[in-house]
């Protein structure tokens, strides 16, 4: 590497295509990245020098705060790195962004149209208010991501403020078509627009995410001015060197439904041809002082180059003995849009996906329902169509939010079982069991009196 070279590293803990895309691409760009994770990175503080390791000119970020239980401490990661070196999407604007309602405030008070919401702490204030957005509206998490989180709501039904630790609010649905449900997702680098795609809601759904199967168009050569000017002008009002934004249009315009700081690149690059990772790439390097050819920048965006970068460090998993350990039967919080119940929940590793049993589903507003699916377990080969529905899982202060099946299991003894999308991240321990325990703390109360 020479003097000119730029030293960019890129903040992720996690293995997604669009990390690797964007080392790939600074690499290919002739500078040299640094993927920046737990198994290589490391600051240090030394008779008041600070020094970090891998030593870079500049850190992309690109840490999932939404995805994780703790965002507090993935922000505070990020303001560590931001303090010492310049940092594309900052952890300020960031923290604002992931925070639904907190992004529609800061971009209402700049003028750009957002649906109407309402945020309340209190449950009395919250359905106070809820009529006014009609019979039906859209409810959300504030911190939420890949379409988790969003509920389309029966309003003549009370909601609650929070779903499982995470602060929820109302919003009004804005749709002109209820028959085909469409919005545009518009990615922007710096002050340009890379690429943009009109996202489709599977059949039996309304939320148009990529993530949960929605159809993709190439949206760059029709797209709207009045839509175009809108991305560009909530990326800056946010903040952010790069982000997704997606827009919806009412009747009486676009109207901006989130700016995601995280967005991912394969619906994109599918629809379009074009991956966002050698633009991100370009801004850091230049950042940094580094100098790039805009050809080549145009070449690489042509491919989305999500093999193992040369950079990655060695990505072992986690030592058995630091993952949690569950019980085969174990005492879960389930959460839905109206309420929260604690139960009994089995854990089955031969199940793919959790359940959930159709009476405690409706006790807690699990729903409304997303799709059918065909759901497979250890012991059922064939496997049958049931509906899904988004839910909260509450595991000794660990929230989790899955896509469950809803089934009778009224014959049953648990009304959960927990699936491989929960048990990944643990050990099961088949000899613990809640009840079991319980039952024998009880017995020996009994014998003491």
């Amino acid at each position: 590497m020479t003097e000119d070279t730029a030293r960019v590293g890129v903040l992720s803990l996690h293995n997604s295509k669009e990390t690797k895309a964007i080392l790939n691409a600074i690499e290919d760009l002739g500078h040299e990245p640094s993927w920046l994770r737990r198994e290589n990175a490391a600051i240090e503080i030394e008779d008041g020098e600070v020094r970090m390791e891998p030593n870079v000119d500049v850190v992309v970020n690109r840490l999932l705060v939404s995805n994780t239980d703790q965002p507090a401490e993935l922000l505070g990661l990020a303001a560590t790195f931001e303090r010492i070196r310049p940092m594309l999407n900052d952890p300020d604007a960031v923290l604002t962004a992931i925070h639904k309602f907190a992004a529609a405030a800061t971009l209402a008070d700049w003028n750009i149209r957002v649906p109407d919401a309402l945020l309340a702490l209190s449950n009395d204030r919250l359905n106070q208010g809820r009529e006014r957005f009609g019979d039906v509206g859209v409810y959300k998490t504030a911190i939420g991501t890949h379409g988790g989180g969003t509920w389309k709501v029966d309003l003549t039904e009370p909601v609650n403020p929070k779903v499982g630790n995470r602060q929820a609010f109302l919003q009004k649905l804005i749709e002109r078509d209820s028959e085909e449900h469409r919005d545009l997702r518009v990615y922007v680098v710096g002050d340009s627009i890379v690429g943009a795609m009109y996202r489709y809601a599977p059949d039996g759904d309304w939320r148009t995410n990529v993530a949960l199967g929605g159809a993709v168009e190439n949206a760059l050569d029709d797209m709207p001015e009045e839509a175009a000017e809108t991305a560009l002008y909530a990326a800056e009002v946010m903040n952010l060197d790069y982000a997704g934004v997606d827009l919806v249009e009412g009747y009486d315009g676009w109207y901006v439904l989130e700016v995601n700081p995280t967005a991912g690149f394969k619906g994109l690059f599918e629809a379009t041809g074009v991956s966002p990772a050698p633009h991100i790439a370009k801004l850091a390097i230049e950042e940094a002082g580094g100098e790039v050819d805009d050809d080549r920048v145009a070449k690489l965006a042509g491919t989305l180059d999500d093999t193992r970068p040369a950079c990655a460090p060695d990505l072992r998993r986690p030592a058995m003995e630091d993952t949690p350990i569950i019980g085969y039967i174990e005492e879960v919080v389930a959460t839905g849009t109206s309420g929260s119940v604690q139960a009994l929940a089995k854990s089955d590793t031969g199940a793919t996906r959790t359940s959930i049993d159709t009476k405690l589903a409706a006790e807690i507003g699990a729903g409304p329902i997303k799709s059918m699916t065909r759901v497979k377990s250890g012991s059922v080969k064939s496997g049958k169509a049931r509906p899904v529905v988004d839910l909260v899982i509450g595991i000794g202060g660990t929230q989790h939010t899955v896509t469950a099946s809803v089934e009778d299991r009224s014959h049953m003894e648990y009304p959960l079982l927990l699936g491989r999308d929960i048990l990944e991240d643990y050990r099961v321990d088949v000899r613990k069991r809640v009840d079991e325990e319980r039952e024998e703390r009880e017995n020996g109360e009994i014998l003491e009196e």
